[in-house]
């Protein structure tokens, strides 16, 4: 429950903070252009709101809604998510959106996408300026990788230490490791301590690799005890720190990733099971482990939730990470290239939504929450933060009714054949988009709650 509630309050710290940001550029652009802004809320307060207040002299009331999907800026004579065509049948005010040049209303409407776009460099910026970049080359993991069938019928095999790609050098081990495998010709690997290279297609799947059980690579980790948990099956077997897991069920262990996929074939058997004794015979298994001076064998039953009670060292004990810092003034320009390669790379990955998989990989708010951290850590947060900014960023810069972007839409196409989209068909178009989105936003959080119950 501890961890639930630290993540949900980051996701609102998160949220809340990137809404009032990118309210907060329309709002700006509407004042500098004398735009009168009616109304200026966090979350939607349909039917009540939460907290609101308008200061004396002001146009603007301010206020927090209850319904947490996002926040809205109310600017007088416009088209938007509040659906007010009252307004419109008014004559047309000089404060008013639709009275102010096509530039200017243009500029409003790219408020908002703007201040997320720059606060996600400005963010990646004052990471880099505070933390600095800490991460283990992927070169200097000399037990090599562990991959799956896939990867082998390439011409991959265990314990192969990854150097880079005809595209370039690997840095660490992360998305853009498999990102560039999937684009690959060439991947360059050192097998036996000699240097060699296997031919790819240049066009693998990387939804595919990355969703595989198990993964396409994943850094081999010897299965080799770090520390036993008390009252543990482990523990009742006499496992203890330095063992290694020699064999399970007459299979050799020859890894800790064998040791989990082994225990992920139980994990089937467990999903079968419609008895008691189904369900007890998916948890028994044999084991072989021991160290130099003994080996010994014992039948175990696993916890209901498959785990035998010990951990191995991670990688950041088994292999030194390096730290890259960065001054104030350098901390910039990379901050900006790297906001720019995780906006590429999000672009790039797009493209897999429109495949059953990519459907079924979209995530609500359950699955947006759980990318934070289960521990409050400042660096993850800001992480996290400027990586929803990005987001925040292009998806409202879509060309989608209701977003920003379906306003930029139209205003470009007024600005250049000097004609305005009537307001019927504005309003029409907004509730088309409406409905878009509240569709895409029923099926991301569906997803979360099959995933959820077992179903995806």
């Amino acid at each position: 429950m501890e961890v639930f509630l630290i993540r949900v309050l980051q996701f609102i710290l998160a949220i809340s903070l990137l809404v009032l940001l990118h309210e907060g550029g329309h709002f700006f652009f509407a004042k500098l252009f004398g735009v009168r802004v009616d109304k200026f809320y966090i979350f939607f307060d349909w039917k009540f709101s939460l907290f609101k207040f308008k200061p004396k002299n002001s146009d603007t009331e301010y206020g927090i809604g209850w319904l947490p999907l996002g926040g809205y800026c109310k600017i007088a004579g416009m088209i938007d998510e509040s659906f007010d065509t009252e307004q419109m049948k008014q004559p047309v005010k000089d404060y008013e959106f639709r009275a102010k040049p096509a530039w200017q209303r243009l500029l409003i409407m790219i408020g908002g996408v703007l201040v997320n776009f720059l606060l996600a460099l400005f963010i990646y910026s004052q990471i880099l300026f505070w933390w600095g970049d800490t991460y283990i080359p992927v070169k200097d993991m000399t037990l090599g990788m562990k991959f799956n069938q896939e990867a082998k019928s390439y011409g991959f095999k265990d314990g192969d230490i990854l150097i880079g790609t005809d595209i370039r050098p690997f840095k660490d081990f992360s998305a853009d490791l498999y990102r560039d495998i999937s684009e690959a010709h060439r991947v360059d690997i050192i097998r036996d301590g000699k240097p060699m290279s296997i031919a790819l297609p240049g066009e693998l799947n990387l939804l595919n690799m990355m969703k595989a059980d198990p993964s396409f690579v994943r850094p081999l980790m010897p299965a080799k005890v770090d520390s036993v948990l008390p009252g543990t099956p482990a523990a009742e077997i006499g496992l203890a720190k330095g063992d290694k897991i020699l064999a399970i069920n007459g299979s050799a262990v020859d890894s800790y990733n064998e040791f989990v996929d082994q225990l992920g074939r139980r994990a089937d058997m467990m999903a079968m099971a419609t008895t008691p004794a189904d369900s007890m015979k998916a948890r028994t298994v044999v084991v072989v482990f021991g160290n130099d001076a003994r080996t010994d064998t014992a039948q175990v039953v696993l916890t209901p939730e498959l785990k035998l009670g010990f951990t191995v060292q991670g990688i950041a004990d088994l292999y030194k990470p390096i730290t890259r810092e960065y001054g104030f003034f350098e901390s910039i320009p990379a901050g900006i290239k790297y906001g720019f390669h995780v906006l590429a790379s999000y672009v790039d990955d797009l493209k897999y939504i429109f495949s059953a998989e990519g459907a079924k990989s979209l995530g609500g708010f359950g699955a947006i929450g759980s990318l934070f951290p289960p521990m409050w850590d400042w660096y993850m947060f800001w992480k996290m933060t400027a990586f929803l900014s990005i987001i925040l960023a292009f998806m409202n810069i879509l060309p989608i009714p209701a977003l920003d972007g379906g306003h930029v839409l139209f205003l470009l196409y007024e600005m250049i054949t000097r004609r305005k989209p009537s307001e019927e068909f504005m309003i029409r178009a907004e509730y088309v988009g409406f409905g878009i989105l509240i569709l895409l936003m029923v099926v991301a959080n569906l997803n979360d709650i099959l995933r959820a119950l077992g179903y995806m």
